[in-house]
C-alpha cells in the first residue's frame, strides 16, 4: 500500500492491513473508495473499436498493448490528418488523440470531429506529454470527453476509459451542461 493510500485511509478512520497480509476485498460501504487492485475493472465490449492518434510510436504501442489484452480493437495513425481518414472509413468507438501532431494538431482535429455530424457522437480522449492545465481545460471546452497526461499508466487509460461507460459498457459522450456545437455536413469528396 502506497503513503497516499495509507494517508487516506488513516484520515478515513481505517487501520492499515499489516504489509505481509494478502489483500481482500470486502464490500466497501457507499462513499468510500476502495483501493483499485481490490476492485474490478470494468471494460467496454470486446471488439470496441478504439483509433489511437500520436506520433510517437512508442506511444502506440503501449496504448494498443493494453487495449488489445482487455479485447479491445486498435487502429494507430501518426497524424491527426490520417486518423480522420480513418474515421470516415471505419466505424470507431473511442478516439484517443495527442495534441502536439505533425501537420493539423488534436484540438484542430477535435474541432473537426464535434463538426462532423457522422464522427460528433465518438468520445475522444485527449493526450498531452505537456503539463499545462490550460491544454486540459482548452481541449474539454471545444469537446474532449477526457484528458490524460503522458506518461500515463495502465491503470489511468482503463480508469479513463471506464468513466466514458454506459450501462451496456459502451462508450459514451459526457454531456455537459451548454450550447452543443452546430454540427456541419460533411463535405463530397
Amino acid at each position: 500500500m502506497g503513503i497516499f493510500e495509507r494517508l487516506r485511509n488513516w484520515l478515513a478512520g481505517d487501520r492499515p492491513a499489516p504489509e505481509s497480509a494478502a489483500p481482500q476485498a470486502p464490500a466497501a460501504p457507499a462513499g468510500v473508495m476502495v483501493e483499485r487492485r481490490q476492485r474490478k475493472r470494468v471494460d467496454a465490449r470486446e471488439g470496441t473499436r478504439v483509433l489511437i492518434v500520436d506520433d510517437s510510436k512508442t506511444i502506440c504501442t503501449v496504448l494498443r498493448k493494453f487495449l488489445r489484452s482487455a479485447g479491445y480493437d486498435t487502429i494507430e495513425t501518426f497524424d491527426a490528418e490520417s486518423g480522420l481518414e480513418v474515421m470516415k472509413q471505419q466505424q470507431i468507438d473511442l478516439v484517443f488523440l495527442d495534441i502536439m501532431l505533425p501537420g493539423m494538431n488534436g484540438f484542430a482535429a477535435l474541432r473537426t470531429i464535434r463538426r462532423d455530424v457522422a464522427t460528433r457522437d465518438i468520445p475522444v480522449i485527449m493526450m498531452s506529454g505537456n503539463e499545462q492545465a490550460m491544454e486540459q481545460f482548452f481541449g474539454t471546452r471545444i469537446g474532449a470527453d477526457d484528458f490524460m497526461k503522458k506518461p500515463f499508466s495502465r491503470h489511468e487509460v482503463f480508469f479513463r476509459i471506464e468513466r466514458l461507460l454506459d450501462d451496456n459498457q459502451v462508450p459514451r459522450r459526457i454531456v455537459r451542461a451548454g450550447p452543443a456545437p452546430t454540427p456541419v455536413e460533411p463535405q463530397p469528396a
